[in-house]
């Protein structure tokens, strides 16, 4: 760690984060809590669907493997918070800092993928109900689920690849609460113009998610407003509001952190902005999936009461 130009940065510092001094504690315990609610609830959402036969079918599928990423998403870095609001060095070295990108960003890239595609599948579902069943086969639901998360890993590493190339001689302090494209690429010791195309390519790549999103579902309620039955209706709408959901909260938090290119924001606002997309968006998921669906209400008290069976006759 250090200041001088003609030596070469091996760590970097955290400003996003208050002092041990200044009650970094206080901080601790309830991000502490919600990263074991976030793993907690997302493991019993991907055994819910995994262990009940009625679930086994696309939507479901998707569901339970986004679960499984929203866990390694946050565990990229939560727990690296929590180990900086409790440490006078609140501090990552540079191949911490490259893998702590490049996982963080791959797993939301992967995400970002998923999403797309089950907004697809309740568009192929709902405006073609009667292709559904030969349109979104297990083989394609298997490949499309392993194609998200392929691509979104591959997609990073030319990137990453670049970063580790450049030289960081000079500030070493990172104003952000994990490391993060920008703030790492402008403490590099060359020319940061590359960063407009960082913002450039971002922007594209979720625009493009987004309308591609936007336009399934204005689609889906057109088609699911001309449903005679206000049973059949609400029924429809049920399928697609929790999806709709997380789809909002993940891209309306990752919008504000992505998509504003040179416009800088108080640090305060920048670091709420940070723990709203990489915090508070999967702590509220596994809510937002197991309240809003009759299904997995019904499979997550099974999974439950098999297991308070299971520990009683061991016992």
């Amino acid at each position: 760690m250090r200041s001088n130009r003609t030596t070469s940065v091996t760590k970097f510092l955290f400003s996003g984060f208050p002092k041990f001094e200044d009650g970094g504690v206080l901080f601790f315990i309830p991000l502490f809590f919600i990263y074991i609610f976030i793993v907690t609830g997302n493991l019993i959402v991907f055994f819910a669907v995994r262990m009940d036969a009625r679930l086994h079918n696309p939507m479901y599928n998707f569901i339970s493997i986004f679960s499984f990423l929203e866990i390694w998403y946050t565990t990229a870095t939560i727990p690296k918070m929590l180990s900086n609001l409790i440490s006078k060095q609140r501090t990552i070295s540079m191949i911490g800092c490259l893998l702590q990108m490049y996982f963080f960003h791959s797993l939301g890239n992967s995400e970002g993928i998923l999403l797309t595609t089950m907004a697809i599948d309740r568009y192929v579902a709902i405006c073609n109900p009667l292709r559904y069943p030969t349109i979104m086969t297990p083989r394609l639901c298997a490949q499309l689920s392993a194609g998200s998360c392929i691509f979104g890993f591959l997609v990073l590493l030319p990137e990453i690849a670049w970063i580790s190339t450049l030289p960081f001689c000079g500030p070493n302090q990172i104003h952000q609460i994990f490391c993060d494209f920008e703030p790492v690429l402008r403490l590099a010791c060359t020319d940061t113009s590359m960063i407009l195309v960082e913002d450039v390519v971002h922007a594209v790549a979720i625009i493009f998610s987004v309308l591609v999103i936007a336009i399934s579902y204005i689609r889906i309620i057109t088609v699911i407003l001309r449903i005679p039955s206000g049973e059949g209706r609400r029924k429809a709408f049920s399928t697609c509001a929790a999806h709709l959901g997380v789809f909002l909260m993940f891209y309306g938090s990752v919008s504000l952190m992505y998509l504003r290119f040179s416009a800088t924001f108080p640090p305060i606002l920048d670091t709420a902005i940070a723990l709203m997309f990489a915090v508070l968006a999967p702590f509220f998921n596994p809510i937002i999936y197991s309240l809003r669906n009759k299904d997995m209400k019904i499979a997550i008290k099974k999974l439950l009461c098999s297991q308070r069976m299971l520990s009683t006759s061991t016992s």
